[in-house]
């Protein structure tokens, strides 16, 4: 104890203070700070800022309080806090309404406001004239209030409170994927109103969530009913979204001083001590001046160029604010505590002496905080010619409370009246520190005693779901069913959990129930869900990947548990696979992938694992909190009995009706392969012009032959639009039809089947014809329809079915009925698909699963949120198939308008659209676990990946286009994923021919192709080498530049240098498109705006590998520009013209040398030649008119693609000097 004299003085001498400057303003009758003395309104993160200072110095009055006075003023300092806390929550609260509304729409304008009135806590604002949307608000209070409880305050009173923080949570859980309005209430920099990702907000309710997980609201008095829950997934989610964003702030700010408070106190939200330190460096770096820092690159708020008779700025208008933007002392307050909390002495007494030097004294001499610093208007002109030169002056407010609140803490944090754990109770300031490994228990429960018995013969020893007992075994639908239960209030009419999503961190603990036991089976387990559920090894793939995420995000007390059931379902003829026996023997081993595992019996696990106790689930608002909710107990007395018994198949064999001769078994062959559109053959993916694509039929355009007897057979299966009627329908073209049926998919093969019948029926000049899907009336002779249903029941072959239900499905429509009954139910054409769906999961017929699963719409479950995966890391995703067809997604949509968007862009082809909703999956679960694969990628074309992966497989396969289409829609999903790995990798493969026609996908070790695409890169291997593998290497440039264009894949820092590019010239024109140089006056060269203005022009470009050699020649332009050989670039430059003049330079170098080229563009040209260059085609199949031997040559050498790009860049641009010496390296 120190004695009174000193410390006692100097903490009365700040209590004078913080009463002077923060506690004289809190309102007496709402205890809400207004914004200052001419202003009442109130932000929530204003007053959670200010009133911090108050709670640190009443902490630090708690220890040395030797005299009663000092006692009763650490109490009058924490009732302050308590009454300004419960001040936000009384106006949160009366507007509950909009919490419950928000968990369903999301939509900003159903949020809670950011500000309320300090007089009486409504609301001062209407919901769409501020941008109310700010979730770093609301986390920041509920992590302080988290905080604040954890230090002994006593903040909630009542039950009813608690159910709305645990609505709270909800509203902030999905803040990585919900677009707000941010820390400086602006969305995108220009102020139009547009809300975005913003990783301040992020990290903040990533915070808040890990604070409020398992707290007791009501302190050390509390029971289970005051617990908040959190759902770990959520949080981690954020971090996720977080970690991938660092360090930027959003897509038009590229960095933001904000993340100040994200990285360091009060949130800590960042484990990745690298990543902590990489953000503070470049806000540093690039934001701070001598008066603090600037909250983001060209901020125009206060400067003196920015218009204040309005709010937004002109997009032209943020180049002028470049260098001028005020300068904000609060971010010295904020490094100050970030130091501190690092304890970094030197560092905190560096900038406490800048910051001292910046503050403003008063005539009482208290040091003030001003809000910010800004260049005067006549220093203007100076301050743009050498920045940071000029002396800035305050504007805006002072005592800014938020930075002064703030630099008191410090204050007292350097003098020692707090220890920094002080003001972190929760211990959030260790995230960052080294964990240990983390150990993941498996558990495997057999469904029966046949199937525990097939295991112990391979000495695997298992219990049976019965033996497991009293623990219950339930599926993970039930507990995200049970979570539904949690916050709901029916006197605040709040509903309780909306989203149904459990993940992995959720499942892997176990749940107690009064005095029950559950274990949840982890949800990719869950087979109801989709058909790659049935895919054996893609789920034993899975598990592996999820025990290795466990191992990195396993942050609770206790072990992660995984507990899996073996079912009948996934026996193969009645014998357990190998690869799970494979993988079970593993686990025993104790290692797998490098995690640490341990395999044994839930019994065994129940000390060490984490247990959750479900007491929210109790009738508490009846007076019963000591018995279940009455719903809750019947949904468990139903559910136990229903969740792990089998339904039975359909079976189409048996019933009423009689086989009739059949003599039309061939008339609905190869229905199915009608409706495939992927395009392989054509070299050039979707080019336009008469180039030899495939050919395709389009189902059910030809009346099958048996209808040509019949005169009327025409009417059956077209339907004439009805302004023509069916009488003007010319159709007795029936034989002309049959002869027309195959004819040749236009360019734009993509658009919807439909469209292109009709087009191809117009050339013929006939009505326009429409095919109805869904008819449910029909004038086609019944008797057709029994026969191709007896001819069903004859069948074995499941592809046949399959041809006789889709030609059902196109002539009837899906809920026809077959004349056939089940168990006195009647049984429609959906039915039997139904069936014939789940025959083919089990035999694993996945060309067929595909399609059933199309045709029935099944959907994949976690679509939207796989989507939300890949677009809250900054990556969006196109569906259809380019260049006409393309569907780009930039913001999360829900899960139906999802799968309309695939359905329009495919068409009538429903494979490829359930293949682009698997590959959607796959890329999400990439991106989770293997982020790097995503580098410099900022589109992903899923049509234009289809495409790549079938030409893969052709050239592997050596087939041609059609097979190798078929052969991608019939590899297994574990194959798919394989496959999508290897492309997206880099890593060659070859394919191996497995049992049952089935193909597998090896990686080939001599992988001489580098991972990471980087221009200029040279070939270590020698002359002996290069002859040896002659015949290997031939197309690999070629192969690579393919994929490297389909993945959108660029080098490094490409965007910000072709910024550098664009500055110094008009504009880049690109297939057409041109990207002005106002761009830049606008974005900055880092922001992700700025990317993918550039990628849309990019995408313009049909074929990728012309693609990349325009991405290479645009790299030319940036060395020229980078080396500073001239000061302006001149006009718009035609990037196309370039490589284009390269190739010419290519053919005239292959002419004199006599070099393969020869052989088809460079050869001498003849009549016969010119007229087929005329005509679009070159000998060799290059795409763009650029010789294939072009595309296939390396970067780098005498011979390579930048030789030639430097060369037209010289030839082709006025202004690089035709003579004299020049300086030419390139590297």
């Amino acid at each position: 104890m120190r004695s009174r004299s000193n410390s006692g003085v100097r903490l009365d001498y700040y209590q004078r203070i913080v009463h002077r400057l923060i506690l004289a303003h809190q309102e007496p009758v709402t205890g809400l700070f207004p914004a200052s003395n001419v202003n009442s309104h109130a932000w929530i993160r204003d007053n959670v800022y200010c009133i911090l200072a108050v709670w640190g110095l009443s902490m630090a009055y708690k220890k040395i309080a030797d005299q009663d006075e000092d006692r009763a003023k650490c109490y009058e300092l924490e009732q302050s806090c308590v009454k300004l806390m419960r001040g936000l929550l009384m106006a949160m609260m009366n507007q509950k309404d909009k919490v419950e509304k928000f968990k369903m729409t999301q939509s900003p304008y159903d949020s809670l406001h950011a500000k309320y009135s300090s007089k009486n806590g409504l609301p001062v604002v209407g919901d769409n004239e501020w941008g109310h949307l700010q979730i770093d608000a609301v986390s920041l209070y509920l992590l302080i209030l988290a905080q604040m409880t954890a230090s002994g305050l006593q903040i909630v009173f009542s039950l009813d409170e608690v159910s709305f923080i645990q609505n709270l949570v909800f509203y902030i859980e999905s803040a990585y994927s919900i677009p707000d309005y941010g820390i400086w209430e602006r969305g995108d920099k220009t102020n139009h109103g547009e809300p975005e990702l913003n990783a301040s907000s992020i990290g903040m309710a990533k915070a808040a969530l890990e604070a409020m997980n398992e707290l007791d609201l009501f302190g050390a008095r509390g029971g289970p009913a005051s617990v908040i829950h959190v759902l770990a997934d959520e949080a981690h989610k954020c971090q996720a979204v977080l970690q991938s964003m660092l360090p930027r702030e959003s897509n038009s700010k590229e960095l933001d001083s904000g993340l100040l408070c994200v990285i360091g106190f009060p949130a800590f939200a960042v484990d990745d001590a690298q990543l902590i330190h990489n953000t503070k460096d470049a806000i540093l770096s690039r934001l701070q001046g001598k008066y603090g820092c600037k909250r983001f690159l060209r901020d125009g708020y206060r400067t003196p160029k920015e218009d204040p008779s309005r709010l937004y700025y002109e997009r032209w208008e943020l180049r002028m604010f470049e260098n001028i933007e005020c300068e904000w002392p609060l971010f010295y307050c904020y490094l100050i505590l970030f130091h501190a909390f690092q304890s970094d002495k030197r560092a905190v007494e560096e900038y406490a002496s800048r910051l001292e030097k910046i503050m403003v004294r008063s005539e009482d001499g208290i040091l003030l905080v001003p809000e910010s610093y800004a260049v005067p208007q006549d220093l203007v002109g100076f301050e743009y010619q050498k920045p940071g030169s000029q002396t800035r002056e305050v504007v805006g407010r002072c005592p800014f409370l938020w930075g002064q609140s703030l630099f008191i803490l410090g204050r007292l944090l350097q003098e020692g009246f707090l220890a920094v754990g002080e003001l972190d109770p929760l211990n959030r300031r260790l995230g960052a520190q080294k964990k240990p490994d983390v150990v993941v228990q498996v558990v495997i429960i057999a469904e029966d005693n046949e199937i525990r018995d097939k295991l112990a013969e391979h000495d695997l020893h298992v219990q049976t779901i019965a033996e497991v007992a009293p623990i219950e075994v339930q599926p993970a639908r039930v507990l995200s069913h049970l979570y539904t239960y949690l916050g709901r209030n029916r006197k605040l009419g709040l509903s309780g959990r909306k989203s149904r999503d459990v993940g992995i961190l959720s499942t892997s603990k176990l749940y107690s129930l009064k005095d029950r036991i559950f274990a949840f089976t982890p949800q990719f387990a869950d087979l109801s869900r989709f058909y790659i559920a049935s895919d054996n090894e893609l789920m034993i793939d899975i598990l592996k990947g999820e025990i290795n995420f466990l191992k990195s995000a396993w942050d609770l007390l206790g072990r992660p548990l995984v507990t899996l059931v073996l079912k009948r379902i996934h026996l193969d003829q009645d014998k357990i696979p190998l690869a799970m026996i494979q993988t079970m023997r593993k686990l025993k081993s104790g290692y797998i992938n490098g995690t640490r595992v341990m395999l044994g019996s839930l019994k065994d696990f129940l000390n060490t694992s984490a247990i959750t106790d479900l007491s929210f689930l109790g009738s508490t608002e009846d007076g019963y909190p000591d018995r279940l909710h009455p719903d809750v107990q019947t949904y468990l007395d139903e559910h136990l009995l229903r969740s792990f018994s089998n339904r039975s198949t359909m079976n189409l064999r048996g019933g009423q009706l009689r086989p009739r001769t059949l003599r039309r078994r061939m008339s609905c062959k190869g229905a199915i392969k009608k409706t495939r559109s992927i395009n392989v053959d054509s070299d050039n993916l979707g080019m336009e012009g008469p180039s030899p694509l495939t050919e395709r039929r389009l189902s059910s355009i030809v009346p099958p032959p048996w209808l040509q007897a019949n005169k009327q057979s025409h009417v059956s299966v077209f339907a004439t639009t009805p302004e023509e009627g069916p009488t003007s329908s010319p159709l007795n073209l029936g034989n002309e039809l049959i002869r027309e049926n195959i004819y040749p998919v236009d360019p734009h093969h993509s658009r919807s089947a439909i469209d292109r019948r009709s087009e191809f029926v117009r050339q013929q000049e006939m009505p326009k014809i429409l095919i109805q899907r869904h008819r449910a009336e029909t004038n086609f002779a019944d008797t057709e329809v029994e026969e191709l249903i007896a001819m069903l029941r004859e069948t074995e072959n499941l592809e046949e079915q399959g041809d006789i239900l889709q030609y059902l499905v196109d002539t009837q429509g899906l809920d026809f009925n077959t004349g056939m009954l089940e168990e006195g139910r009647v049984v429609t054409v959906r039915d039997l698909l139904k069936g014939l769906y789940e025959k083919a999961c089990q035999q694993k017929l996945w060309g067929l699963v595909r399609h059933t699963a199309g045709m029935l719409g099944k959907r994949v479950e976690d679509l939207a949120k796989a989507v939300t995966d890949l677009l809250v890391r900054q990556k969006q995703v196109t569906v259809g198939m380019p260049p006409n067809n393309e569907y780009t997604i930039t913001a999360p949509l829900p899960e139906v308008e999802l799968r309309q968007l695939i359905h329009d862009a495919y068409g009538d082809d429903e494979s490829t659209a359930m293949l682009t909703q698997e590959l959607m999956v796959y890329l999400a679960m990439f991106i989770r676990t293997e982020p790097q694969l995503f580098h410099e990628m900022l589109r992903l074309r899923v049509g234009l990946i289809i495409q790549v992966m079938a030409k893969e497989l052709s050239r592997t396969l050596n087939c041609d286009g059609e097979e190798a289409s078929e052969h991608l829609l019939n590899l297994s999903p574990f194959e798919m994923k394989n496959l999508l790995y290897h492309i997206l990798s880099g890593k060659e493969f070859a394919v191996s021919s497995v049992a049952r026609g089935n193909l597998s996908i090896v990686s080939c070790k001599s992988s001489r192709v580098s991972k990471k695409s980087q221009i200029g890169l040279g070939d270590p291997e020698g002359e002996d080498a290069l002859i040896a593998t002659i015949d290997d290497r031939q197309g690999q440039w070629l192969r690579r530049r393919r994929l490297d264009g389909a993945l959108n894949r660029v080098p490094r820092d490409f965007y910000s240098r072709v910024w550098t590019v664009l500055e110094k010239c008009q504009g880049l024109a690109i297939e057409g498109r041109v990207l002005q140089q106002s761009l830049t006056q606008e974005m900055t060269p880092g922001e992700l705006k700025f990317a993918l203005e550039v990628e849309t022009a990019l995408n313009q470009i049909p074929q990728p590998e012309y693609r990349q050699l325009v991405v290479e020649a645009l790299m030319v332009l940036t060395l020229v520009t980078e080396h500073n050989m001239v000061p302006s670039l001149g006009g718009i430059i035609y990037v196309e013209h370039l490589v284009h003049k390269a190739n010419q330079l290519f053919l005239e170098d292959q002419r004199k040398v006599q070099g393969d080229a020869t052989l088809c563009c460079a050869k001498i040209k003849d009549g016969k030649e010119q007229q087929q260059a005329a005509s679009g085609m070159l000998l060799c199949g290059g795409a763009a008119y650029i010789c294939q031997h072009l595309y296939d040559s390396a970067p780098s050498g005498s011979y390579g693609t930048m030789t030639y790009m430097s060369r037209a860049v010289a030839l082709v641009l006025d202004c690089v000097p035709k003579h004299g010496e020049m300086e030419c390296a390139i590297s």
